[in-house]
C-alpha cells in the first residue's frame, strides 16, 4: 500500500502535519514558528534514542541552538516544570519542542505556559492556573513560548489538548492545568517514531485513546462534531489497535492507530467521565500508568453508567458493525480486546486495593473529567465503582 496518500496537512484542532517521515521537517517548522533557539523537552528514556538525537543533530545542523531538558518522570510534577522553566530562560530560548509521550508533552505544555507567568521578578506558583473556575483567565498569553508537539506514542492525545496534566506531590493528586493557548502551534503526526513501542505500551496508550473517544461519545454535552469525530476514532481503533500491538512495524496500523489518537483527545472537548475521574485520583495516589488505569476501568464505568448510554451504545455498535451490537455485545468486545491485548481484568492485578477507597470516592467525585460522566455519580458511588474494579466484580447481565 502507498503510504504516502496518507500525508496530510489539517487545521484542526491546530496545525498538523501529518505523515511518515514528517520528523525531518522539524528544523523548517521551527522557523516557520520564528524559533531559532528551541529547548527539546522530553523524557529520561527517550532522551537515550536516537530519535531525539537525530533531531537535535538535525535542528543543530539548521544552525538552530537546540538544547535537551528530560528531568521529567512518568508522572510530571511541578518541581519538574519549575526546572524545565528555569532551564529555558537561563539558555535563553525562544520556543519548545514537546516530544514523546503524554507526560512529556504535557510537562512541555506547562513550562511554554508558566515562562510567561513573571511577576514583580517572580514566578507564580503552577497551581494558580488550575482548572477551577475562570482560574485561566489569569495567564499572560503574551510572555507563553511557542510549542511544536511530536507525539511518540499513540493514545493520550496531549498533542491537541487544552490541559496540562501535573502531579501535586504534597496533595498526592493530578491536577489539571487549562488555557486554550496552551494547546502547541504545530504538531508533528510520524508514525514512523512509534514502531519500536513495545506491545505492552502500544496496548496501555492505545486503550487511553480508546477511553478518551468512549468517554466524549457518552458525555452527555450537545457537540455533535466532537461526537463524530469519537465514533470513527473508534472504529481506527477497532481495526488498527490489535493490528499495531502485535506487528509493531505495521505503518500503516501505526500510521491510523497515531491519528486516532489526536480525534480522540480531539472529541473530548465534549467532556470525559468516571473513567478519567477515577484513573486521575489513582495515578496521583499509586503512580500507576494513565492508560492502563483507563483500560481496567473501562469495562466497570460502561457498567455502572449503562441505565443512561444503552441506547447510545447501540447505535455505536450498529457503527461497528459488531456481530451482537446489543450493549452486552460491545461490552464483550471491549472485554475480548482486553484480553487480545493482556490488560489486567482488576486494579488488585496491578497493586492497587481498597484500603483508600472513602478517599478515592471523594477524589474522583471532586475531579474536573467527573462533570462529564452520564450519570452525577456521588463519592460513594465512586468510592463502589473503586471497589469493583480492585475485586474484578464485572457481570455483564447486572451492573457493578
Amino acid at each position: 500500500m502507498d503510504l504516502t496518500k496518507f500525508n496530510a496537512n489539517w487545521n484542526y484542532p491546530t496545525d498538523i502535519r501529518q505523515g511518515l517521515g514528517r520528523i525531518n521537517e522539524l528544523p523548517d517548522i521551527c522557523r516557520e514558528l520564528n524559533i531559532h533557539a528551541p529547548l527539546l523537552v522530553t523524557d529520561p528514556v527517550l532522551a537515550k534514542m536516537d530519535m531525539i538525537q537525530l533531531a537535535l543533530l538535525n535542528c543543530r545542523n539548521k544552525k538552530l541552538r537546540c538544547e535537551l531538558f528530560s528531568h521529567i518522570t512518568a508522572n510530571p510534577t511541578s518541581e519538574n516544570i519549575n526546572e524545565g522553566v528555569a532551564t529555558y530562560k537561563q539558555g535563553d530560548h525562544d520556543g519548545i519542542i514537546a516530544f514523546g509521550g503524554g507526560s512529556a508533552i504535557d510537562a512541555a505544555k506547562a513550562i511554554a505556559l508558566m515562562v510567561g507567568q513573571k511577576v514583580a521578578g517572580q514566578y507564580p506558583s503552577i497551581w494558580n492556573f488550575e482548572d477551577i473556575n475562570d482560574n485561566w483567565t489569569r495567564v499572560n498569553t503574551e510572555g507563553m513560548a511557542k510549542t511544536i508537539a511530536i507525539p511518540t506514542t499513540s493514545g493520550t492525545g496531549a498533542e491537541v489538548g487544552r490541559v496540562a496534566v501535573i502531579t501535586d506531590l504534597k496533595r498526592q493528586c493530578k491536577r489539571l492545568i487549562f488555557h486554550p493557548d496552551i494547546m502547541p502551534d504545530i504538531v508533528i503526526l510520524d508514525a514512523q517514531l512509534t514502531v519500536n513501542l513495545p506491545k505492552n505500551l502500544t496496548a496501555a496508550t492505545g486503550m487511553d485513546a480508546l477511553s478518551h473517544a468512549l468517554e466524549a461519545y457518552c458525555a452527555p454535552y450537545y457537540h455533535p462534531m466532537a461526537e463524530g469525530i469519537a465514533v470513527e476514532a473508534i472504529r481506527l481503533i477497532k481495526e488498527f489497535l490489535p493490528i499495531a500491538a502485535n506487528d509493531g512495524q505495521n505503518l500503516l496500523a501505526r500510521t491510523q492507530l497515531m491519528v486516532a489518537s489526536t480525534m480522540g483527545a480531539t472529541a473530548f472537548q465534549k467532556g470525559l467521565g468516571a473513567m478519567h475521574a477515577l484513573a486521575h485520583t489513582l495515578g496521583g495516589l499509586y503512580n500507576s500508568h494513565h492508560g492502563l488505569l483507563n483500560a481496567i476501568l473501562m469495562p466497570y464505568v460502561l457498567l455502572a453508567n449503562r441505565s443512561v448510554i444503552e441506547q447510545r451504545i447501540e447505535r455505536l455498535a450498529r457503527y461497528l458493525e459488531l456481530e451482537d451490537d446489543s450493549f452486552d455485545g460491545f461490552l464483550n468486545w471491549v472485554i475480548n480486546l482486553r484480553l487480545q491485548l493482556n490488560i489486567p481484568h482488576s486494579l488488585k492485578e496491578i497493586g492497587i486495593d481498597i484500603e483508600q477507597e472513602i478517599i478515592i470516592g471523594q477524589r474522583a467525585f471532586e475531579d474536573p473529567s467527573a462533570a462529564g460522566n452520564p450519570i452525577a455519580f456521588t463519592p460513594v458511588q465512586y468510592s463502589k465503582l473503586f471497589k469493583s474494579a480492585v475485586n474484578g466484580e464485572l457481570s455483564i447481565t447486572g451492573q457493578c
